[in-house]
């Protein structure tokens, strides 16, 4: 009796400390918004210069986003926004092309199959100068992007340079809607193992994946290799429908934590369609978010060799909460956990430059630096680490060259974009004639060496066999 009245007083006396807390929190808040509006009142109507006021509270809104010191946290523009929807959802109207800043020039990437830049024969490594009749000198990625961009139907004129190629290459492009697709290609290598590289988690990567498996399991295949190298990510919910690939139902595959203990768990919610086909996955350090739960959780349950280098470290969930005007905030709202209860976020610190970098930029990859994680088990038993990123049960880095490899490397390396784009102008050419089981005959890499010396690259005859 007298322990049940001390709980109840110990109750009521803790309701005046929640009530006074909560109204407490409220004036704080009405204080601090009351704030920010005479700040941007007095801004507006009494700077020097003339404000627009909804670029004021623009900028406010993304001053505030970027305090929380969150490098995946920000305030979408409705432009921003399209551009975000169509790297999800895998679809835009453009030309077909992955464009990156290098050098001060922008330059192709990738060029995506059944594109019209691929039938147009850009290549990568190919330089854009003009779009229209504007050059691209000074332009950001996100401007040249816009402008190749457009109506389905409606036509782009874009020059190009090419290393090796003295005039800039015209090409008018019709722009179409673009499929990107999350699995560019799958193919058999020798032993029966197949090959598939996983670009990205857009809204069709399971399914891309699930066809590519099936299609080389009928080809012979008697294991995988699924490689995640490069891929950034995407969607979640493709993260957990890709793992259950290879998992068997009701396994755990990840798990997430919100404020307030509003925690989910995913499991396998259906049968493999891969269940015991041996599987090595292929991770790099931009590896990333869905690629790190798709390789955490099959570490987990033993279910995939993970081999190349440590993964990214981006353990965090992102909510995009629709607003006004077309707007969106895209935030974090939640960390996941791999299903041994691995968190795989690395702790990162913005700079006074506004560059986030990892709080321990250390290699997981050293024995030292190993064992100051904190070590977790796989259902097998397996040691495996947590503390941040998905660190490889079998380390193979990039540079694993022989000498003689690493000699040829070293040749081409002063002209690897001839190189490159000597080798495609070459294979483009031999792609119209051959089969898709084609087999590199002499004569071909004898007339590939015949145009290398053409282009003014030497390397010794010896040395290229």
């Amino acid at each position: 009796m007298f322990r049940s009245r001390k709980g109840t007083l110990a109750g009521l006396a803790l309701i005046p400390l929640i009530a006074g807390g909560f109204v407490f929190q409220q004036s704080e808040s009405r204080d601090g918004a009351r704030l920010l509006d005479q700040v941007l009142n007095i801004v507006s109507t009494r700077f020097v210069d003339t404000v627009d006021a909804a670029t004021l509270y623009e900028k406010a809104a993304r001053g505030l986003v970027r305090e929380l010191n969150d490098p995946y946290s920000v305030l979408l523009s409705p432009k921003e926004l399209s551009a975000f929807n169509a790297q999800t959802n895998g679809r835009y109207a453009g030309i077909g092309m992955e464009i990156a800043e290098i050098q001060n020039f922008i330059t192709v990437q990738r060029v995506f199959p059944h594109t019209p830049a691929e039938q147009a024969g850009v290549m990568e490594g190919d330089r854009i100068s003009f779009v229209d009749t504007v050059t691209t000198r000074g332009w950001t990625v996100t401007q040249t992007s816009d402008a190749l961009k457009g109506r389905p139907g409606s036509k782009v004129l874009v020059k190009f340079s090419r290393p090796g190629v003295p005039e800039l290459i015209p090409i008018t492009f019709t722009r179409a809607v673009i499929k990107i697709p999350a699995v560019p290609y799958a193919i058999l290598l020798d032993r029966n193992i197949g090959y598939i590289p996983l670009l990205q988690f857009n809204e069709t990567a399971r399914d891309e994946l699930e066809s590519a498996i099936a299609r080389l399991t009928r080809e012979g295949a008697k294991g995988l290799i699924l490689d995640l190298r490069g891929n950034p990510g995407g969607i979640l919910d493709q993260s957990l429908s890709v793992s259950n690939l290879f998992l068997q139902k009701g396994l755990p595959i990840a798990s997430i934590r919100a404020r307030n203990n509003e925690n989910q768990n995913f499991a396998a919610s259906s049968n493999p369609v891969a269940a015991t086909l041996p599987l090595v996955i292929l991770t790099d350090g931009r590896s990333a978010s869905a690629s790190e739960i798709v390789a955490g959780a099959l570490q987990d349950h033993d279910r995939a060799l993970i081999v190349g280098t440590t993964s990214f470290g981006k353990g965090l969930v992102q909510s995009v909460f629709p607003l006004e005007g077309g707007y969106a905030l895209k935030m974090t709202t939640a960390k996941w956990y791999t299903p041994s209860g691995r968190s795989i976020q690395k702790e990162r610190k913005l700079l006074p430059s506004g560059d986030f970098v990892e709080v321990l930029p250390d290699s997981l990859e050293t024995d030292s630096v190993r064992r100051s994680r904190p070590a977790f088990r796989s259902d097998a038993g397996r040691v495996i680490y947590g503390g941040g990123a998905v660190t490889p049960d079998l380390i193979v880095r990039p540079d694993t060259l022989t000498t003689e490899e690493q000699k040829v490397f070293n040749a081409f390396a002063p002209k690897t974009a001839i190189v490159r784009a000597t080798l495609i102008n070459y294979a483009l050419e031999l792609k119209k004639t051959v089969r898709p089981d084609f087999v590199v005959s002499p004569s071909w890499r004898d007339e590939f060496y015949r145009r290398l010396q053409t282009q003014s690259v030497t390397i010794d005859r010896a040395q290229y066999e």
